[in-house]
């Protein structure tokens, strides 16, 4: 077995467009690339080859990566928790996610992230205002920030931000606020009362930034663990041999070009490495977001 190429699938939306580059989703299924499974559907992968991801349960997927380029700023949005996505929408997953930032236009220089009610009728009462300034919190961010954004906390980001996600495989968002856009001459649908269903008051997020670890081959970084997935920020300077031993692991290359075993990678090359897979000799010069879900299986 040979760690799995995967084509990414581009999504353009008012505000820019997501490349949904590891996605077993039903709106945008991705395909591998290379070996024996070279033309197959990555869910059709998950159903009929569990064993590549070590006979993990569940009947989806549990990641999807993506990268985000926007022109314009996003809406201001919230996704659910496991618990009120199952029980309102048809028994999905929510939405825990974090975002890697790869690039900020010139002015572009932070995101909004939480918000500075104190409780739920004061929430209620500034977005019934539309006092937005008042209601959502901004934290700076810069090229290299990281950011864990759980289930319920009102986020967004402006236009001329680039970043990696790395989520559950979910597509649930209830828009809070739209800035009064029109698409296709009308206003873009908001959800309202299902976003404040789900956020959290008070929500203040941590952004201490997590610290490098200088290795042999180059460094890395322990970006988060939480009950969805883990991830780590990998850079390759010095050939160095890597093991995992998850369930599954997925590479996300965000610079640079090298190799990982026999396989030639670059930027916005995005590979699985199946169960089991043997350890390799990682090469070159490139710096790689890894995430796994969790190993509760093992």
């Amino acid at each position: 077995m040979e760690p799995l190429i995967i084509e990414p699938i581009r999504i353009s939306y008012l505000w820019g467009y997501e490349d949904w580059c590891i996605s077993a989703h039903q709106r945008a299924d991705c395909l591998i690339q290379n070996g024996p499974y070279k033309g197959m559907h990555l869910s059709k992968l998950w159903q009929n080859h569990r064993e590549l991801f070590g006979n993990m349960p569940g009947e989806v997927f549990p990641l999807l990566i993506k990268l985000i380029d926007t022109d314009l700023d996003v809406s201001i949005q919230v996704h659910p928790d496991d618990a009120y996505a199952s029980a309102h929408e048809h028994g999905a997953l929510g939405k825990s996610e974090c975002w890697y930032i790869l690039n900020l236009r010139k002015g572009t220089d932070t995101a909004i992230i939480g918000n500075r009610a104190t409780d739920m009728k004061q929430a209620e009462e500034l977005i019934a205002a539309q006092n937005w300034t008042a209601f959502l919190n901004e934290v700076p961010i810069h090229a290299g920030s990281f950011l864990q954004i759980n289930p319920g906390t009102i986020h967004a980001v402006h236009g001329g931000t680039r970043f990696l996600e790395t989520q559950q495989n979910s597509d649930i968002t209830y828009r809070l606020y739209d800035y009064n856009r029109l698409q296709n001459g009308k206003p873009r649908q908001l959800h309202t009362t299902q976003a404040i269903a789900c956020m959290n008051v008070p929500d203040h997020l941590d952004t201490d930034q997590p610290a490098e670890i200088e290795t042999a081959y180059g460094s890395i970084t322990h970006l988060v663990q939480c009950p969805r997935y883990t991830a780590e920020k990998i850079v390759i300077h010095h050939p160095g041999t890597m093991e995992f031993n998850h369930l599954f692991e997925t590479v996300s290359v965000l610079s640079g070009s090298g190799m990982i075993g026999d396989i030639p990678v670059h930027e916005n090359t995005f590979i699985i490495l199946p169960h089991d897979l043997p350890a390799a000799t990682w090469s070159g010069d490139f710096t790689a977001i890894v995430s796994w879900p969790p190993d509760q299986q093992r």
